[in-house]
């Protein structure tokens, strides 16, 4: 392990003299990521994860991350990398949000990570690995993609600039406006909502605009980034699952966790706004309906960091709030029915790859499995309104076989396209595309 004294001691910088692809790599790509990604838990980390592992089967990988250098150390990522460099994210107090907020144009999402040290580690590594590829992986990050071009504008070097925008953020705001706007007692936040709107829409033009190549998750989102600039030409590089991990058998659960035939289970980090609002709403308007036939339904919520707004459905029967579990898969594989009442969002959701990986029967929203090409009725059932999704459920509940064909052609569906070995090259296709 080495320090770069060009930036603090809150930098862990380590080096793998064995690095897989050192020998035969065709590029050094430097990737920037918001998170260490590992472990990979939740959607950023689980696309960075496995973006970076397969890349570096071919490619020499720098990897420059926020995260605590304490808990990064002797990770895959060590033997996966040429280095690793982690550098502690800013504290940012509620003063200064409100400060962001009123006194900035900026969107919030591009006011969370700014930092010295991440600045000093991107100049250095910029010279001293000099890249055929930066790779900045969200719009938190985008501020760092602009200090890349200004890098590049001063240097005889020009590496590629890829900004793999993980949604089209000002879409998700504009929903989030949207939903919030139709209950009066949410108008607080789809005020907050538009402004963000607003100012992610300008944010986030500008840094595609700074990218030599910009990658959506999906074909909506891409279309909504040109939407944006009109000859923007986003490339489509999905997220992705392990097909190997989620068709392994699972851990069995202890006997006070056991899931029933008839219970339900929708995974995912629990303080993310889309999904509380998911939670928020199949409890309230769908989960009687379906108790109201099938009583011994539970619904099963199971993710990280529960967010406040969440706390009082303990009074409601049949839900049952897990926190962070050490593995989803025995919550997915012993559930009856996956469920994905999203009504915010954008992008591909990791959530329903893990699912349809593991064969389950799904039902979801029209939004919820926005970006996949499923047929409704042969990978899934879609609902949107809640006597339609309450139904769509009983429907499946009570029909063994019907959950078992749809699981055995989502699971088909999944591997097919959405295996990391098949995204991945999607990914290298960008570089060669602009490189070439």
């Amino acid at each position: 392990m080495t320090r770069n004294a060009a930036v603090d001691q809150a930098e862990l910088t380590q080096t793998s003299p064995a690095a897989r692809g050192t020998g035969a790599a065709a590029l050094k790509i430097l990737v920037l990521t918001p998170q260490f990604p590992y472990p990979p838990h939740q959607g950023t980390t689980i696309r960075n994860y496995n973006l970076v592992a397969y890349l570096a089967e071919r490619h020499t990988v720098h990897l420059l991350s926020f995260g605590d250098p304490a808990q990064s150390r002797d990770t895959p990522l060590q033997s996966l990398c040429r280095s690793v460099h982690v550098v502690r994210p800013p504290q940012r107090a509620m003063r200064q949000r409100l400060t962001g907020l009123f006194l900035s144009r900026l969107p919030d999402m591009a006011q969370r990570l700014p930092s010295a040290p991440f600045r000093a580690a991107l100049a250095a590594m910029l010279e001293g690995e000099d890249p055929d590829v930066v790779q900045v992986e969200g719009i938190e990050l985008a501020q760092y993609l602009f200090q890349a071009v200004t890098s590049r504008a001063a240097s005889r070097r020009r590496p590629l600039l890829v900004f793999d925008d993980h949604n089209a953020e000002y879409v998700l705001q504009q929903r989030a406006f949207e939903t919030d706007s139709r209950q009066p007692r949410r108008w607080i936040g789809a005020a907050y909502s538009f402004v963000q709107w607003q100012r992610l829409r300008a944010y986030e033009r500008r840094a595609c605009l700074a990218a030599d190549r910009v990658v959506a998750v999906s074909q909506a989102d891409a279309t909504a980034l040109r939407r944006l600039k009109s000859d923007l030409s986003p490339a489509v590089v999905p997220n992705g699952v392990d097909m190997a991990f989620y068709t392994a058998l699972p851990p069995t659960l202890d006997a006070q966790q056991a899931l029933g035939p008839h219970d339900l289970a929708f995974t995912g980090k629990m303080d993310f706004r889309p999904n509380v609002d998911a939670v928020l709403w199949f409890v309230q308007e769908v989960l009687p309906l379906i108790r109201r036939s099938s009583p011994d339904t539970r619904f099963w919520v199971v993710g990280q960091n529960p967010h406040p707004r969440l706390a009082s459905l303990g009074d409601h029967p049949g839900v049952v709030i897990t926190g962070r579990v050490e593995d989803v898969r025995p919550y997915i594989a012993a559930a009856g029915v996956y469920v994905v009442p999203l009504r915010i969002g954008g992008g591909t959701r990791l959530k329903v790859l893990e699912a349809m990986a593991m064969g389950k029967a799904i039902v979801s929203t029209q939004l919820g499995c926005e970006g996949f090409d499923l047929v409704p009725d042969q990978e899934l059932a879609i609902a949107d309104a809640p006597a339609e999704f309450a139904s769509a459920v009983l429907a499946l509940l009570g029909n063994p076989n019907r959950r078992e064909r749809l699981g055995r052609a989502a699971r088909r569906f999944a591997g097919s396209r959405y295996d990391w070995s098949v995204i991945v090259p999607r990914l290298e296709k960008v570089y060669e595309h602009e490189s070439g």
